[in-house]
């Protein structure tokens, strides 16, 4: 018992010193807080609430963090992908890496719902020491802990901790754009491969590794490395030949079930504009009845205008106090339309804007990974997909850093809404 008692302490401290050596406190911090503010709003908060209109009642249990697509990657992890009068299923569009650990999981004994959990959770743990451990060689460390405080934060993160593939997807990604940087082409390969095997997304990280390996002249290895990094998309589409008939298959179920349109959803951005300028109720009417929304939004533009010609009179606090207040008041009207359509249209400016800041394979991951979701024929859950495109919060973060004012104030904003949106997904009501 004794020398059980001296193996498990000095393994204590074998652990505490590779975290320090590390520096790793700091992401398991936040990772450990941000966790317990979705775990209060999940199981403490939203049972004691009453069924809300078009939700449930949210109860205390494993099946609370289930909802929509969780329920797709359960099947699939149960009993495969559906199989109906010689046609795909819809689930053919959700790629099969994390099904295929849920249902390894279960192999051993754990619930499917825990295997899920266990799984994104952890993996989301991991991206935030795999990116910590990158950008402190890269960057100022400033500027690292405000990164991983806006990806911690972010009430997207709420999918890292949910049956879904948002911690798997941002832990292969990063891992792969570590790889890349550090020229470690055998992790390269392996983190890319599991990258795209479970998001079609993963096929921007290749593109960009074959432009900068162009761009650098780096050897034939660094080629083969990011080529074979598509290997998780080629082998389920060989997955799909053989038992569909077609390798395109999860692209081919987008347009047929899914009912996403070819190319870029005009339709969908238009419909998006006009919810956050004339409100979402006059939209469905197609007219304005309600002249409230569209003239307060108009007052909202104005005195976004006014503040900007008068911030030298006014002076840099004050702006700033003003602009993040306006920016509040415009999310209270606007809601869901305006927080799927920043992250795609801000996103690009601030890629743009903060060029010189990021590595070359970064940034020119975080373009093509936006031109994805543009041209992928949808909006739905664009916030989400944008959120798992890591250049995105690590360019946020970088500019935080260099204005704490508005980092003080979108970090109260993010948390505020990690604890509606997990409240929310707790009563099966849309969050993204």
């Amino acid at each position: 018992m004794d020398q059980l008692s001296i193996g498990r302490n000095e393994y204590i401290m074998f652990l505490n010193n590779y975290f320090q050596k590390k520096n790793l406190f700091y992401p398991f911090k936040i990772w450990l807080l941000t966790r317990t503010i979705i775990l209060v709003a999940i199981l403490g908060i939203a049972p004691l609430l009453s069924a809300p209109h078009g939700g449930v009642e949210a109860k205390f249990g494993w099946e609370v963090f289930s909802a929509w697509d969780s329920n797709f990657y359960l099947k699939i992890a149960s009993s495969g992908y559906e199989y109906i009068d010689g046609n795909a299923g819809a689930d053919s569009a959700f790629f099969p890496l994390f099904p295929l650990l849920i249902h390894l999981g279960t192999r051993i004994g754990i619930q499917p719902e825990i295997a899920g959990l266990i799984i994104n959770n952890l993996s989301f743990l991991i991206a935030l020491f795999l990116l910590y451990d990158w950008l402190k060689d890269e960057l100022k460390i400033k500027e690292v802990k405000w990164i991983i405080l806006v990806l911690a934060f972010s009430p997207l993160s709420l999918f890292g901790s949910v049956i879904y593939t948002e911690g798997l997807f941002l832990c292969f990604s990063i891992g792969a754009l570590r790889a890349f940087q550090k020229q470690q082409y055998i992790a390269l390969s392996i983190f890319g491969f599991l990258a795209t095997a479970t998001r079609i997304t993963g096929l921007a990280l290749v593109i960009a590794f074959l432009i900068v390996c162009w761009q650098k002249k780096l050897s034939l290895v660094a080629y083969i490395s990011s080529l074979t990094a598509s290997l998780g998309v080629i082998f389920y589409g060989f997955f799909c030949w053989l038992k569909f008939g077609n390798f395109f298959t999860f692209i081919q179920v987008q347009h047929e079930i899914w009912e996403r349109k070819k190319g870029f959803d005009w339709q969908g951005w238009e419909k998006m504009f006009m919810q956050i300028i004339i409100g979402s109720y006059n939209y469905k009417e197609g007219k304005i009845v309600d002249w409230l929304h569209p003239l307060v939004f108009i007052l909202i533009v104005l005195l976004f205008i006014s503040t900007h010609f008068l911030s030298n009179k006014l002076g840099k606090i004050k702006t700033d106090y003003i602009l993040c207040f306006l920016c509040f008041g415009l999310w209270l009207l606007a809601g869901d339309p305006l927080l799927n359509t920043i992250p795609i249209i801000g996103g690009i400016y601030l890629l743009y804007y903060l060029r010189f800041s990021l590595d070359k394979a970064t940034l020119i991951y975080g373009f093509l990974g936006l031109g994805l979701l543009l041209t992928s024929g949808g909006t739905i859950s664009l916030n989400r997909l944008a959120y798992g495109i890591v250049p995105l919060s690590i360019a946020l973060g970088i500019l935080l850093s260099r204005n704490h004012r508005w980092g003080y104030c979108v970090m109260a904003f993010f948390t505020l809404l990690l604890f509606l949106f997990s409240i929310r997904f707790a009563q099966e009501l849309w969050v993204a």
